[in-house]
């Protein structure tokens, strides 16, 4: 098996209970190197928690993870950036009283002039500085949020936040991009944008693993589904069989399996 055919992400026996309650069960799960892969269910099911636990915001009760041949069990978020796996969040995190330029180049990794003492010293960071922010001005082009470029981010409105966060978030260069619920809060002329966007990320050599509801939008850019009810796995497959496995159709709709499961907001 070559490197590309091997899964970037793995989660084994991966468990969280709260209380008396096993939030989550997941016996095995892979994900695919340079894939889009859709994570849904109904509410309650374990998604958010699932997704905490794989980006480090949450320690596993038992259970391990690997991404890139690598264990990662209970390595904190900032050094998960540092290895290529970056999150975004359902609500952004865009700091409101910075420009949008300034929240980008605070996505870049490695920056020498952190450092106290390196600080003091502008010859030893600002060529450094300088790079960043051309690469920063590059990827704002790209999301087409140039014209924001000066403004506070608190400026923006509540899609642009999304493309800013999801822009900030390749600042790191990552190999593996989670997205917690991409689309919520966008407008359809934004959403469109930032679909396509998404659609592209695997052709650059990137690993997409995103949260869901609206079965539109996973059926239009997903490769993969995997679908959780309960805190456990009921089902994966591409998005046309998803669409019509029963113990999916089970979890959304109970008795009403006459409806079609394209036409359901995923809750």
């Amino acid at each position: 098996m070559t490197v590309a055919d091997e899964p970037i992400l793995v989660a084994t026996g991966v468990v969280k209970t709260f209380g008396g309650l096993r939030a989550v069960d997941v016996d095995q799960l892979e994900i695919r190197r340079n894939k889009i892969t859709a994570l849904i269910g109904p509410n309650g099911a374990g998604k958010t928690t699932f997704f905490n636990l794989l980006t480090g915001f949450d320690q596993v009760d038992e259970g391990e993870i690997q991404f890139d041949g690598k264990v990662i069990t209970g390595t904190p978020p900032h050094r998960l950036a540092a290895e290529g796996m970056v999150r975004t969040f359902q609500l952004t995190k865009a700091l409101a009283k910075l420009s949008t330029i300034e929240n980008m180049k605070l996505g870049a990794l490695n920056q020498r002039g952190e450092k106290f003492w390196a600080a003091l010293i502008p010859g030893y960071w600002t060529k450094q500085e300088q790079d960043i922010e051309q690469r920063a001005d590059a990827i704002l082009q790209r999301f087409n949020l140039t014209h924001m470029r000066d403004e506070y981010a608190g400026t923006m409105s509540g899609g642009q936040r999304k493309l800013l966060e999801m822009a900030r978030a390749l600042m790191t260069d990552p190999r593996l991009v989670m997205l917690d619920e991409p689309m919520a809060g966008v407008n359809p002329a934004l959403a469109q944008s930032l679909l396509e966007l998404i659609k592209a990320l695997p052709g650059e050599g990137r690993t997409v693993i995103f949260v869901e509801h609206n079965m539109d939008v996973v059926q239009e850019i997903a490769d993969w589904v995997v679908v959780m009810a309960e805190g456990r796995i009921i089902a994966q497959g591409t998005p046309a069989e998803i669409k019509t496995n029963k113990a999916v159709v089970d979890a959304y709709l109970g008795a009403h399996h006459g409806e079609d499961l394209s036409q359901v907001e995923l809750t």
